[in-house]
């Protein structure tokens, strides 16, 4: 399935197309290389165009820019670190999964991880204007949404366990988005961004 096809499908009949990707076949490697980098490089690159180009209005100081060395280092790292965040977030997921009666291996969560971050990864088109990017946050909401519907069909979790095992795994996504941002801004002596 081409990755426009697989976009529009989890973004517009996710009930219906998770039950497609629970039947494919997928590996850790094709899953990171063949949809996650395309996607995760949408909001990399937008914050480069972004914090670079178009820069921050404030009040006080009018457009602030980041220098573009800084901008770009910052952008591979938001774009690299995704990579590594959503896998880091499917080996926690498979390793939660007996807690609840679930069960699955990494290339299975890793499906549930990179497909529910889709809206995500495309809104980050929002970070050609910084001002905008607030906005990801209902791109944000449709991604716990997607993972809610996911979660039963990739990790065959139960019903009643769905809430508290998507709470706990938000929680994961929530700290490792949090950590790696923190070693972006670090890094690269800005805010860091991070696009997972």
């Amino acid at each position: 399935m081409s990755l426009q096809t697989r976009v529009v499908n989890i973004l517009t009949r996710p009930a219906e197309e998770w039950r497609v990707i629970a039947s494919e076949p997928a590996t850790v490697e094709s899953l990171l290389r063949d949809y996650a980098a395309p996607l995760a490089a949408i909001p990399a690159v937008c914050q480069f165009i972004g914090y670079s180009l178009v820069g921050i209005p404030t009040p006080i100081l009018g457009t602030i820019r980041i220098g573009i060395g800084r901008s770009l280092v910052s952008a591979v790292l938001a774009w690299v670190f995704a990579l590594v965040g959503a896998w880091i977030a499917a080996v926690v997921i498979e390793k939660l999964a007996p807690t609840f009666q679930s069960r699955g291996d990494t290339g299975q969560a890793l499906k549930l991880v990179v497909y529910s971050m889709t809206p995500v990864w495309i809104a980050g088109v929002l970070n050609l204007v910084p001002l905008l990017a607030v906005l990801g946050i209902i791109a944000a909401l449709y991604a716990v949404y997607l993972f809610y519907l996911g979660l039963p069909v990739l990790m065959a979790t139960p019903g009643e366990k769905v809430i508290p095992y998507m709470v706990v795994s938000a929680l994961v996504i929530i700290v490792v988005s949090f950590i790696l941002a923190t070693i972006t801004g670090a890094i690269v002596g800005i805010g860091g961004m991070a696009a997972f």
